[in-house]
């Protein structure tokens, strides 16, 4: 006589733990500095330094991260996201409007390292006038920026 044995497992991800790589288009749709332009970008954007000169206070960034994370119920801890800027500051997105906030995995498939290479990427082409500033924002305000990684970066 023959025994079976049936394994049924079943697998399910609640709202907040799904494809936590992308940012949650409700909660950062992403948002623009005013004060950048196409017209301003070579004394803006495109000097060195700054988005540094711009850059929020970590106070700020680890609060809103607390936040949102609570607020979409990610999984593990504050140590395992580092809270981006969903349109880069070096591509005229805006540095303390929530909407331009959301806490991006540090590990995993798609990783913060990538998308900082995707940024600088882009950032590069907008300052040598190969694209736009709204163009290069596009690219970041998509619903999903891993396809213009690959596009950039085919593996």
């Amino acid at each position: 006589m023959r025994t079976c044995l049936l394994f049924l497992v079943l697998v399910g991800c609640s709202p907040g733990t799904a494809q936590t790589y992308l940012p949650n288009q409700q909660h950062a749709p992403g948002a623009i500095n005013p004060k950048v332009t196409q017209t301003n970008l070579h004394s803006t954007v495109c000097v060195l330094g700054w988005s540094r000169s711009i850059r929020p206070q970590a106070s700020y960034m680890n609060q809103r991260k607390a936040q949102q994370m609570r607020e979409l119920n990610l999984p593990a801890t504050s140590h395992d996201y580092h809270e981006d800027h969903r349109v880069p500051l070096c591509a005229g997105g805006h540095p303390t409007d929530p909407r331009n906030l959301w806490p991006q995995p540090i590990t995993g498939e798609w990783t913060e390292r990538m998308k900082d290479q995707l940024e600088s990427s882009v950032c590069r082409q907008i300052c040598r006038g190969d694209i736009t500033l709204e163009q290069g924002q596009a690219i970041f305000l998509a619903p999903d920026w891993t396809k213009e990684y690959m596009r950039y970066f085919p593996r």
